[in-house]
């Protein structure tokens, strides 16, 4: 498999590394295998000689249009920019013209493509996202849903492929965005790269979501939030709280939906099993004790929850 990194003005300096160091590491562990899958040619292209990265580092690139119409995968790392308001500028400006082009025509030509983190916000500015699943950084999840409504986002998914396009999430999902790669060709390979790199499988971003960031997205799922957390220990009603907010259920609904891509009642699961997890890691209360501090007659319905969102049971949160 020909492989394409592409590296632009702005690019994520791990971003890049990561995948390089990945996929490089996967062939020169190849011979470890009793039946090894063909090696990776990587080719690192950009559209200048030399690119600086968003650390200010230099990295000398192939020509992008010609590596790019022959390679079997385009890999974009992702952009060097944290703030929601500048990087969709950034992506949709005429900075990123020439990377939103190589995109495109990549997909028209059939070509896979895979980018992570905020480099899912330059596939999806290109179009190819429209009509497909793709995930991103956890953070970023409200500004790219209400950006791109035509784009199925599941920011609690690590990896996800959809009809050619792979998104990965947050920035280290670069890591897992390059095993992904390998594991498509060798899942034996791609295992074995992760015990000697040392990464923990993570087929979730929900163990890492951070509940309130999310809810800053809008003023009112903000507020809906806010008065969650005081109401967590009993029964939480949409009505209730829409009438306490002075708004219709409907608008609470549709709202909380539209930014975070789920329902009002599974947010306040989520928030409900944050506060049990920080519990757990910081009392020495009874799992019993935590669940009725947090709403729930039984502990099973939270043990449950725990090991659905967080994908750990109780005692692993306890442990750490």
């Amino acid at each position: 498999m020909e492989i394409a990194v592409l590296a632009y003005d702005g690019v994520f300096d791990s971003g890049l590394a990561a995948v390089l160091d990945v996929i490089e590491g996967a062939n020169a562990m190849r011979d470890q295998l009793q039946q090894p899958p063909p090696a990776w040619r990587l080719s690192t292209v950009g559209f200048r000689r030399t690119v600086r990265t968003g650390a200010g580092h230099t990295v000398s690139t192939a020509p992008a249009a010609r590596a790019a119409a022959t390679a079997d995968l385009l890999l974009v790392p992702a952009l060097a920019e944290r703030r929601p308001e500048a990087l969709i500028a950034h992506v949709s400006g005429p900075e990123s013209a020439a990377v939103r082009e190589l995109v495109a025509a990549a997909r028209d030509r059939g070509t896979p493509v895979a980018s992570a983190c905020t480099g899912t916000f330059l596939l999806a500015e290109s179009g190819i996202l429209d009509g497909r699943r793709a995930t991103t950084s956890w953070w970023l999840a409200p500004t790219f849903r209400l950006r791109y409504p035509a784009v199925t986002v599941d920011e609690t998914r690590m990896v996800t492929t959809s009809d050619g396009v792979t998104t990965a999430g947050a920035a280290f999902g670069h890591v897992d965005l390059a095993l992904a790669v390998v594991r498509m060709s060798s899942p034996a390979l791609a295992d074995l790269v992760a015990r000697y790199l040392v990464v923990d499988e993570r087929p979730s971003q929900s163990a890492y979501t951070i509940p309130s960031a999310l809810a800053q997205a809008d003023p009112l799922v903000a507020a809906f939030e806010q008065w969650a957390r005081q109401h967590l220990a009993g029964p939480v009603s949409v009505g209730t709280a829409a009438r306490a907010l002075g708004v219709s259920e409907r608008t609470l609904q549709r709202t909380v939906r539209r930014t975070l891509g789920t329902s009002p009642v599974r947010f306040v699961q989520d928030l409900r099993v944050e506060q049990a997890s920080h519990l757990l890691r910081t009392t020495d209360l009874s799992l019993e004790a935590i669940a009725r501090r947090v709403g729930y007659e039984h502990a099973n319905t939270l043990r449950i929850l725990l090991r659905e969102r967080t994908g750990s049971t109780a005692g692993a949160l306890r442990a750490r």
